[in-house]
Parts: C-alpha cells; sequence; structure tokens
C-alpha cells in the first residue's frame, strides 16, 4: 500500500492518514509503515474500525483514506474531505458478486482514488505470497 502511494507520487509526510480497519493483514502494518520514519513516511495516523461511533468525524479529517474492512459501501462521498487522497482496499463477496468499501461516487470528490475493484486487493495477496515464498526458501536447506 506504501508502495502504491510511492508510485503514484502522494506525498505522506505530515499527512494525516485515516485507516479503517486494524486487520494483522492490512491495517495494523499500515499504520506501522506510514507512521515509520523516512520516504513513504513520516504521516500522522489514525487507526479506526466500523464499529467506533461517528466515523465519519475521523475519516473528513483524512488527507489520506484508506478503507480495508470488507464492509460493502461503507465510505460514502459525505465522509471524505474535498481533495483527499482515497485508498479502496476491503472488498466483500455477496454471492457472485464482488462489492468494494468505497463508493464510486467517492472519486468525485478524491483527487486521486484507486480502483475501487481489482485493486489494492489483489496486490495485497500477492505480496503476502511472495513473502511466503520467500520465508520457506530461506528454511530451506542448502543443497
Amino acid at each position: 500500500m506504501r508502495a502504491i502511494l510511492l508510485h503514484y507520487g502522494v506525498p505522506t509526510a505530515g499527512r494525516h492518514v485515516v485507516i479503517i480497519g486494524r486487520g494483522p493483514t492490512l491495517g495494523r502494518p499500515l499504520s506501522l509503515l506510514l507512521s515509520s520514519r523516512g520516504h513513504g513516511g513520516d504521516a500522522a495516523v489514525t487507526v479506526v474500525h466500523s464499529a467506533v461511533p461517528e466515523l465519519k468525524t475521523h475519516t473528513l479529517r483524512a488527507d489520506i483514506l484508506v478503507s480495508g474492512v470488507g464492509q460493502p459501501g461503507l465510505v460514502t462521498p459525505d465522509m471524505v474531505r474535498e481533495g483527499a487522497v482515497v485508498v479502496s482496499a476491503g472488498i466483500t463477496w455477496q454471492g457472485k458478486r464482488l462489492l468494494p468499501d468505497v463508493l464510486e461516487s467517492v472519486a468525485e470528490k478524491a483527487s486521486w482514488i484507486t480502483p475501487r475493484l481489482g485493486g489494492v486487493g489483489v496486490m495485497t495477496v500477492a505480496m503476502l505470497l511472495l513473502n511466503t515464498v520467500q520465508a520457506a526458501e530461506r528454511e530451506m536447506p542448502k543443497i
């Protein structure tokens, strides 16, 4: 996720990032990466979850908003500040349909937004698999 922001030239230093989701595959690691020192970090990070009362008060303060909870349509245009960067990382299967956390209409308010489907979710799974293979290769005895 941090690599995606860096790749597209989205500055994080000094920015307020709000991450909706506290899971071990996205929310927690991303909060640590974005708040760490150096290029792609140095952000002020707030981690919230879908059960937080008045979620909108937190999201409206975000320069960069990341949603990764897997709750369809959770992020609506009224929850996003004009010109914010929005990263949609949460998806949910509803029957045969794949639904994103962020509504398509949020794009009208965002200065930059990831694809709602086929975007970072696929990349997250790919990177987890890559890390697993690399870890397994490191543990294999040398022949």
